[in-house]
């Protein structure tokens, strides 16, 4: 008997959102939905715009799993901010979730080959459609491999990639994937924001040994990009640029041993997410291309990331609002703009990041080490926070808080910030570059850091440097050393400020 088949797709529209030292950011966005059928006469529904970037969120999306097909789903609503997390143990790996992908036994999992869907893979013929059908079978299926096979390159245009699914997917990459090359062949009607949409997954492992290939170089030569104008600034001009692979409202999420390279924009993006699992992939980029985080969350929590490399033109990771229970372990980051938390408060906003952990790791030849940045004008907090066992390799700015954080100088001073409290550096040794003081925490005028604590920071200018070198920055930040530290460090202040304000916070 003919097994019938119907899969639904959403249709969106959007505007969408990211943040980058570049000050290419987008604006916040709204969502719509339209429900269409597109099984079983095969027809590809083209988009005409993609999910949106959320707007900065006051607090975590708690639910990632959404409705069932046969309801259109609506945005993410602010929730309620979470309680403080436990502080996160160190696990032994990085599992994907066993739950999902367990076996009943030895080749129960159906494998779906995008070439069985009409796929070439000669990386010029349009295999949008090929991947979209493969996805649909495999979303369908009770236990599905989906096999973008060695040797191949296969050239996807921007699509999303729609659950919920019926089961666990596994995703296995390797060949190579890659967009049009360059916005001179993106389709007209098709947003320049997002290239690889996930949507609504629950449980799926992407792995392999293939390759995800933004072509980015043209997208980071646009006259608005700012490398490209005069000195440094922004021409006018559409500045849109696609990020390469985006979660949405997804979890139980892991990413293996893929390479993600030369993103027009942010590699790997995470918005409204839960229980993600990074482990032994490779994130490389130029130094020198604008706006391209390797990884980034935002409103998202229950995040491990390991064992991996990234070198970029922007963070290696950073971390937006609404983040909690990250842990972040033997990183090799660089050349980049370090580790960041932030930017937060921008535009007045409310952001909530807690249970932060970056420790075994290596940063080098970076702008910056470990970062944290916030707006002025903003509220909320970042607490618990710790940055632990990290080697610096001629670093500038190896350790920062910049609560002054602004793209231009136009930014005005504003009494609000986001309240920045119980932030641990614990064996952060290496080089720095003398061009920058090896510690600089720059705190609120009118809301003062509190219970910030060094130990064993151990910072020697790098060899060959040729600048004097600065001592330690600090300005109403208030701790405790723990051990001495070199450079010394005098201007950490002790207790708490005669007018502590932590009672007016807007508490998360």
């Amino acid at each position: 008997m003919e097994k019938e088949i119907h899969r639904w797709r959403w249709r969106m529209r959007e505007t969408s959102g990211g943040d980058g030292d570049d000050g290419n950011n987008s604006g916040d966005g709204s969502l719509k939905l339209e429900h269409v059928c597109l099984w079983p006469n095969f027809r590809f529904l083209s988009q005409n715009s993609l999910l949106p970037s959320p707007s900065p969120s006051p607090s975590p999306a708690r639910e990632a799993a959404g409705p069932s097909p046969s309801a259109a789903p609506e945005a993410a609503p602010p929730s309620a901010a979470p309680e403080a997390a436990p502080t996160i143990a160190a696990p032994e790996a990085a599992p994907p979730p066993s739950h999902i992908f367990k076996k009943d036994a030895p080749g129960s999992m159906e494998t779906i080959n995008v070439m069985s869907f009409g796929a070439i893979g000669d990386g010029v013929t349009d295999d949008t459609q090929a991947f979209k059908m493969a996805w649909d079978s495999a979303c369908q299926s009770n236990s599905a491999i989906l096999l973008v096979p060695n040797s191949y390159t296969f050239m996807v245009q921007s699509t999303i990639f729609t659950g919920p699914c019926k089961s666990g997917i596994v995703f296995q990459i390797d060949g190579t994937i890659m967009p049009p090359d360059g916005p001179n062949l993106w389709p007209k009607t098709i947003s320049k924001r997002q290239w690889l949409v996930f949507y609504r997954i629950n449980g799926m492992l992407m792995q392999g040994g293939g390759v995800i290939d933004g072509r980015g170089e043209k997208w980071w030569n646009l006259p608005c990009k700012p490398h490209r104008g005069v000195k440094g600034k922004t021409a006018p001009g559409p500045c849109d640029s696609p990020v390469a692979m985006r979660f949405f409202m997804s979890s139980n999420l892991s990413v293996k041993g893929l390479e993600i390279k030369n993103s027009p924009q942010f590699h790997i993006r995470f918005d409204n997410c839960r229980g993600i699992n990074i482990d032994t992939i490779q994130i490389k980029a130029p130094a020198l291309s604008p706006n391209t985080d390797g990884i980034h969350v935002e409103n998202t929590n229950d995040v491990k990331i390991y064992n991996s490399v990234v070198s970029n033109g922007d963070d290696c990771v950073s971390i937006g609002a609404g983040s909690y229970n990250v842990y972040i372990r033997n990183i090799t980051c660089g050349p980049s703009h370090g580790i960041s938390i932030g930017s937060l408060g921008n535009k007045k906003s409310r952001a909530c990041v807690s249970d932060i952990t970056v420790t075994d790791s290596v940063i080098k030849n970076s702008d910056n080490g470990v970062r944290i940045k916030t707006w002025q004008g903003g509220s909320g907090s970042l607490s618990k926070v710790t940055f632990n066992n990290i080697r610096m390799e001629n670093v500038r700015n190896p350790i920062m808080i910049d609560q002054y954080y602004c793209l231009s100088k136009r930014c005005m001073n504003q009494s609000s910030a986001v309240f920045i409290s119980n932030v641990l550096y614990q064996n952060i040794k290496g080089t720095y570059d003398t061009r920058s003081a090896p510690l600089h925490l720059a705190c609120s005028d009118t809301l003062p850091c509190m219970n910030i604590t060094l130990s064993n920071v151990d910072l020697l200018p790098a060899i060959g440097g040729k600048h004097i070198v600065l001592d330690p920055f600090c300005w109403n930040a208030y701790g405790a050393l723990k051990t001495p530290t070199i450079p010394p460090v005098f201007c950490l202040l002790g207790g708490n400020p005669k007018s502590s304000q932590e009672n007016n916070v807007d508490g998360c």
